[in-house]
């Protein structure tokens, strides 16, 4: 489904419609899957141009996300994206680069606001028609860096924290994701578009965003890296919120390369997210220093024991990934577990507190021409709606908007709960204990058959542990279970991306798994 743009034509050129190839730039044959590095020689010496390479990214958003396999996975492409190409071809021949994107074809999660022809909808048909007042700071960022934001990508509705039994990858606006490694099988969630945008050569880079999971499961299940920063690393203004302690935005690309240029983009401290102060001497707008293909030797990777055992052709792969590691110089300890207790509970009232303070903010911030001006306005919209509680509930939204204000004392004793266990008495505890640089786990299982009745079924998952104590977590393809894409995990404590990036980098190109979808 597209909103706010008229389609192009769908071309039937012969490159238009078969699958990725990796390889250098070209103007002729099938698209390749270019990286940042090919694109930015490229422009240097003149053998393409910006406008080039995104009229052939629009051409393929067209021939394979809806004529074709019908991925589902942009919402809207931006009907500015050629003139913006052009300004920065401009610019380019007067001797000026605005950054390290200068010219790279971008997709944003479509819960991240950008001052354009393009609505924000969160997936929810109640924001079908809704257009911010400013560009959130990621989207600002990236046209700093000169980044062409060519679409908003498809996810799961309100970043999968509406109701009970959904399917990863649906929303009201756009329908369902599909897996483009099998389409009858889930792309995992919520930054699904993102992930599949990226896996299908949709797009360079992707930027998700992620609570719990949200970057790094649907990156491990279409085959890509995904990057969750720690948070406050990368602001969250202008980016539709569910918990002000745990979501963060992060890059998805190909690979961890083009991955690390893109955190690089979106780092610095924003006034209007007060969590990006404490980055202050933490953030860097350049992590390729630590792209080293010696990033393993040396260091000391706990492996997480807990996702094991579930899934047997996933432990199969893990131990060759734990091999494949000790082979480059990594110790690996045995990690039984990092919590004292379980958290999760205390994590989901945290998270509803925080959404409906977040969730009537962010209405706020729309105007008085919000189309929704409040959590009740949401709950009623969708409650009479034809379309959005066809498949699930809305049962999130409703306990979120049964809760009081943050004052609560329920609310303030589940936050000092998950800040002391999963931090200091979590990750910090073991890590220093076993004198660790990382952990290492298996990202997920592989992507389950599409299911509207039952909804998701998870079998396994290690984004807990980073994910509620705000810290990073890098997935990274390790192999393939029936053709289908599994990744590893590689998480630390707080402001630990240049060591997890060596570490990504190095088990990257020392086993290069990663193979192109067939579409």
């Amino acid at each position: 489904m597209r909103i706010g743009y008229a389609l192009l034509v769908v071309y039937l050129c012969f490159w238009a419609c078969t699958n990725e190839n990796e390889g250098t730039a070209s103007t002729t044959g099938p698209l390749p899957a270019y990286t940042v590095p090919q694109l930015q020689a490229a422009y240097a010496d003149g053998s393409l141009t910006v406008e080039e390479v995104v009229q052939q990214y629009l051409d393929r958003i067209a021939a394979i996300d809806d004529a074709g396999p019908q991925l589902n996975a942009i919402l809207s492409v931006n009907p500015d994206a050629l003139s913006i190409a052009q300004e920065l071809d401009k610019e380019r021949k007067e001797g000026k680069t605005r950054g390290p994107l200068h010219g790279i074809p971008v997709v944003l999660k479509d819960n991240i606001d950008t001052h354009d022809k393009m609505p924000t909808t969160a997936g929810s048909r109640a924001l079908a028609n809704s257009f911010p007042l400013q560009d959130s700071y990621v989207a600002s960022q990236l046209r700093e860096a000169g980044a062409v934001i060519i679409g908003k990508a498809n996810l799961s509705e309100w970043a999968n924290f509406r109701g009970e039994m959904s399917s990863s990858g649906w929303s009201g606006v756009g329908g369902q994701t599909k897996n483009p490694y099998d389409t009858s099988r889930n792309p995992c969630g919520s930054s699904s578009g993102s992930g599949v945008a990226v896996a299908a050569n949709l797009a360079v880079l992707a930027i998700g965003t992620e609570t719990n999971g949200s970057i790094v499961c649907p990156a491990h299940a279409n085959g890509v890296v995904g990057i969750k920063p720690t948070v406050g690393l990368v602001s969250r203004s202008g980016v539709i919120p569910i918990s002000f302690t745990q979501d963060t935005p992060g890059p998805m690309a190909r690979t961890v390369e083009d991955a690390a240029i893109g955190l690089g983009a979106l780092t610095g401290v924003d006034s209007a997210d007060s969590k990006t102060l404490a980055s202050q001497g933490h953030f860097l707008d350049d992590y390729t220093p630590f792209l080293q293909e010696s990033g393993l030797q040396g260091k000391r990777i706990g492996w997480y024991q807990q996702p094991m055992g579930a899934h047997y052709k996933v432990d199969s792969l893990m131990h060759q990934a734990i091999a494949a590691m000790e082979a480059q110089g990594a110790e690996i300890i045995p990690i039984d577990a990092i919590w004292k207790q379980q958290i999760g509970g205390a994590s989901f009232t945290v998270m509803l507190y925080e959404y409906k303070e977040g969730l009537n903010t962010y209405f706020a911030s729309l105007g008085p021409d919000a189309p929704i001006k409040s959590l009740e306005e949401l709950i009623a919209f969708n409650a009479s709606d034809p379309i959005e509680l066809q498949f699930y509930d809305q049962r999130y939204l409703e306990m979120a908007q049964a809760k009081e204000g943050l004052d609560s004392e329920e609310y303030q004793e589940a936050l000092a709960l998950i800040t002391r266990l999963a931090r200091e008495e979590g990750i910090d505890r073991v890590m220093a204990a076993h004198e660790l640089d990382a952990f290492v786990a298996p990202t997920g299982s592989p992507a389950w058959k599409t299911d509207w009745v039952n909804g998701d079924h998870f079998q396994l998952g290690s984004s807990s542990p980073a994910a509620i104590a705000g810290y990073p977590n890098i997935t990274v393809p390790m192999g393939y279970v029936d053709g289908l894409p599994v990744g590893v995990s590689i998480f630390g404590t707080a402001w630990s991306e240049p060591t997890l990036i060596e570490i990504a980098y190095a088990y990257e190109q020392a086993t290069k798994h990663r193979v192109a979808p067939e579409l």
